[in-house]
């Protein structure tokens, strides 16, 4: 059983030889044995010599994101054009709110609360969402909103039932800013090699940033710690999530 969840980044480098596709490519893979649920996209654009690929482990599952959903259903609101906008948004806050009381809690805590509090805000959800659709115009926005969330259902109910899945997908659009705003310094990387050491202590840093660690003093003991024979049986011990300064 994991008792602490873990939060991490991988960047992992490909070529333009290596690239198998032109778009954002979204996966569920294993790392170290267990299973992540992971979110993938290329922050460097189409074009350039480099696709920095960035997944954000253990964190969100792909499309399962409820901030997507909650903005359709936002923008309805702000407009005052919908009711069932308005209800979804508060309903959809109640959710959130659990995240809060849960965040770095074990998996099994996270699910536990999810059971107790967010399950049925789910099911009345999405109650009020086939409902609706019964009643109002199917080329409205509403409609449109609607669907997009109901035809997700399988996928947006996982985090009630899997601690390791984030509720909405935002820690991985902030992670990719950083990369995003480099992206210029990735055609200066020099070889093939370069572009892997740069997606490498990328990996490090906004890692350690996520798990509100100071990089550089993080980064500078640890490295001290293995030039110093630190034993590679516990290496965990050096992780970002597990780092006390």
């Amino acid at each position: 059983m994991i008792s602490r969840l873990a939060t991490g980044l991988w960047y992992p480098l490909s070529t333009l030889h290596e690239r198998r596709c032109r778009h954002p490519c979204k996966t569920r893979f294993r790392l170290a044995g267990s299973a992540f649920a992971g979110r993938a996209s290329n922050p460097l654009g189409h074009d350039e010599r480099f696709q920095i690929t960035f997944f954000l482990l253990s964190r969100t599952y792909p499309d399962a994101s409820w901030s997507h959903s909650r903005r359709k259903f936002y923008e309805l609101h702000v407009a005052g054009s919908s009711r069932v906008a308005t209800t979804t948004v508060e309903r959809m806050a109640k959710l959130w709110q659990v995240e809060k009381t849960v965040r770095g809690q074990s998996p099994d805590a996270r699910v536990a609360a999810r059971q107790q509090a967010s399950a049925a805000v789910v099911a009345d959800l999405f109650d009020l969402w086939q409902q609706s659709l019964r009643r109002i115009s199917g080329k409205s926005k509403l409609a449109e909103a609607i669907r997009y969330a109901v035809s997700r259902r399988a996928i947006f109910e996982r985090f009630l039932t899997d601690g390791r899945i984030e509720l909405d997908s935002n820690i991985v659009e902030r992670a990719i800013r950083p990369q995003t705003i480099t992206r210029k310094n990735s055609l200066f990387a020099g070889s093939d090699g370069g572009g892997r050491t740069w997606a490498t202590i990328a990996t490090l840093l906004q890692t350690a940033k996520m798990n509100n660690v100071d990089p550089f003093a993080w980064l500078t003991l640890t490295l001290q710690r293995i030039a110093n024979g630190w034993p590679s049986s516990e290496i965990d011990a050096l992780m970002p999530w597990n780092h006390a300064a």
